[in-house]
């Protein structure tokens, strides 16, 4: 990159105001050096990042987590962490929109949350851990799409009219909470994740990050000369790759080859003689789109882990049927042992039915297939008694909790280790998030004030 250079008078006879102004026109002219190279250094930086290695997934702080968390989301967390580059937030402003007068505890609440993180084995060193609010970027991301999202696609969002429902002692009669799922679209479209690990029934959020990316980049993605630019892009492939892109594109945009498509994607991400600017062209020229300066993320459909409570309802504080991570381990057993069973089992020697046991549930998480056998066969032939079926699930809970609860302690003993993570995992997630909402700020002609 070619700077220019500063403007040098030697002459001992200037005058006081020919120094000054050359003084400051050399320090306008460092200035500029300065701003050129740190977007230089930022357009590099930009270059490495891959939106497909890239996961988000967040979680409200409700304080103490319970085997429901486990298993339904932070055992996968451990398991994304090491395949992919992983940012992990708790979501402390989504607890607010259905919360607003309860956030006193919220601090606590974070604190105690981030313990179970870290003592299920979700690693610090392997992906960011951070508070949502304390990376302001998500903020003015959020403002920011919401001048171009319409109302329409918030209020057709399946879980706002579903929560209304069933919160209606709650007053949920608000903007924040109309607007929580684009706050959750710019969450991810933030750090250009290209995965969000969600269940079924959360797809609808990813779908509207997907719209609300497409809408931003087809209104600011056009920048003028974008078809030169475009152009020109091609020609810094190389002729053959260069070919090969063009013949992909066509076979996409006159047949609609969507295998051509994604050829021409994978070829895009090999090319290393291009910057993240004309990469953006080109992926948004493929389609006939503009520049891409959104990536629309992809749902990363998780195992359906319904972990069941003790009354056989779905695991969750509200229903208060829960185990926590650091339940007392007596008291693990003790809650376990009054787990209603099949109400056909009124006497010992009664025959019963595993399907109709809440019990039985719990086996299909913790037991071996010859254990659920045993079970099956004892059970319907009043071969077992039901504390004597309880009896593998308390033990197998404890020692699935022992560990958990060693480490969660050296954690409770020294709380600024766990703050510390957080404030480290804050500065990371900034660095990534500042990078988009720069280029999103020049797209829309924010970026030069």
């Amino acid at each position: 990159m070619a700077f220019p250079k500063l403007f040098v008078r030697e002459k001992a006879t200037q005058n006081h105001f020919d120094r000054d102004r050359i003084a400051g026109y050399n320090h306008y002219l460092a200035r500029l050096i300065s701003l050129q190279t740190n977007l230089h250094n930022q357009e590099s930086e930009l270059s490495k990042v891959d939106s497909q290695q890239r996961v988000l997934s967040g979680m409200r702080p409700t304080g103490r987590l319970h085997l429901g968390h486990m298993h339904g989301v932070l055992n996968n967390w451990v398991k994304l962490q090491h395949e992919y580059e992983c940012f992990f937030f708790v979501a402390d402003w989504h607890a607010l929109t259905t919360h607003h007068d309860h956030s006193l505890s919220l601090d606590q609440h974070v604190l105690d949350m981030v313990i179970d993180w870290l003592a299920v084995g979700v690693n610090p060193g392997s992906a960011a851990l951070f508070v949502q609010s304390r990376v302001p970027e998500h903020a003015e991301l959020h403002l920011l799409l919401s001048m171009i999202t319409p109302l329409g696609w918030l209020e057709r969002v399946p879980s706002y009219k579903d929560q209304q429902d069933k919160l209606q002692e709650k007053d949920l009669a608000t903007y924040g909470f109309l607007g929580y799922p684009l706050l959750q679209a710019a969450d991810i479209l933030i750090y250009r994740a290209g995965y969000v690990p969600v269940g079924a029934d959360q797809v609808a959020h990813v779908e509207l990050t997907r719209e609300t990316a497409r809408r931003f980049n087809h209104i600011y993605g056009r920048e003028p000369g974008f078809e030169e630019n475009a152009t020109a892009a091609i020609k810094k492939m190389g002729k053959k790759a260069a070919k090969q892109y063009s013949n992909l594109r066509t076979a996409y945009q006159e047949q609609g080859d969507h295998e051509a498509l994604e050829k021409a994607k994978a070829l895009l991400k090999e090319q290393q003689n291009i910057s993240i600017g004309d990469s953006e062209r080109l992926f948004g020229y493929l389609e006939g789109g503009g520049k891409m300066i959104l990536a629309e993320p992809q749902a990363l459909l998780t195992k359906s882990a319904k972990m069941p409570g003790l009354d056989g309802q779905k695991m969750s504080k509200s229903y208060d049927n829960t185990i926590t991570l650091r339940e007392p381990l007596d008291q693990v057993e003790k809650k376990i042992s009054r787990m209603p069973t099949d109400p056909a089992r009124v006497r010992l020697r009664d025959p019963g039915d595993p399907e109709k046991c809440p019990v039985w549930q719990l086996h299909q998480t913790y037991s071996s297939a010859d254990t659920k056998q045993w079970v099956v066969d004892g059970c319907t032939s009043a071969g077992i008694g039901c504390l004597e079926c309880k009896k593998p699930i308390s033990d197998a809970i404890i020692a699935e909790l022992e560990p958990i609860q060693k480490e969660a302690a050296q954690y409770e003993k020294d709380p600024d280790i766990v703050r510390s993570i957080i404030a480290e995992g804050c500065e990371t997630a900034r660095e990534a998030a500042k990078e988009t909402l720069q280029d999103v700020r020049d797209a829309m002609g924010l970026g030069r004030w």
